[in-house]
């Protein structure tokens, strides 16, 4: 009888698996930032996308999904410090659409852009820092793709300052150019949500 029964355990421990409910979903691989699992701060939807950023210790990831795809760029303000909220991430949803990740640092706040062209998200090469308050998303020059808007001051860090600018970059073009100098941030236009006219533009410096 105990020969019976040992044959019969050792029988059942040999069993193929169960086969797996055509239902169920594998667990996908977790995301990493850095040494930890990415945490996510903050999503949008950009017309048929999602976009969110997400970090760890120093590092981070902007995830794209949708539509387009999935994509995963490295968060690149993260790994210099910049803090990351849900305020961080402007997205304006377009023909060209554009999302603007910033974070404030060292008194400063920094900003990457991805643009989606042509049903793909790419990223913009530049960086961008203001620091004068705000870095924000305006279309400026009318062309339907919004322009990233710095606030500068035009004063050395920590010098009590007279001297306030916007400078707007187009992310398809480079530099657009600069608003003329304000003796305080107030006084730009929209502050605090700056919003310049293309008319006011000149060329930075001057």
């Amino acid at each position: 009888m105990l020969i019976t029964i040992a044959g019969l355990v050792f029988a059942w421990s040999l069993r193929p698996p169960p086969a797996a409910d055509p239902g169920t979903v594998a667990p996908r691989d977790e995301l990493r930032c850095g040494a930890a699992a990415c945490r996510s701060v903050v999503k949008q939807e950009v017309g048929l996308d999602s976009v969110e950023l997400l970090v760890g210790v120093l590092s981070g990831r902007i995830k794209t999904s949708g539509a387009s795809g999935p994509n995963v760029f490295e968060l690149t303000i993260a790994s210099s410090g910049a803090r990351i909220d849900a305020s961080s991430l402007q997205c304006v949803d377009a023909e060209v659409a554009v999302c603007l990740a910033r974070g404030e640092v060292r008194g400063e706040i920094e900003g990457e852009v991805l643009v989606r062209r042509s049903g793909a998200w790419s990223r913009v090469q530049a960086p961008y820092v203001a620091g004068g308050g705000h870095l924000g998303l305006h279309d400026v020059d009318g062309d339907a793709v919004a322009d990233v808007v710095a606030v500068q001051r035009g004063c050395p860090a920590g010098v009590a300052c007279e001297r306030w600018f916007a400078q707007v970059f187009s992310p398809t073009r480079g530099e657009l150019g600069c608003t003329p100098v304000v003796g305080g941030a107030e006084a730009l236009p929209g502050w605090p949500a700056v919003a310049p006219d293309a008319s006011e533009l000149r060329r930075c410096g001057t």
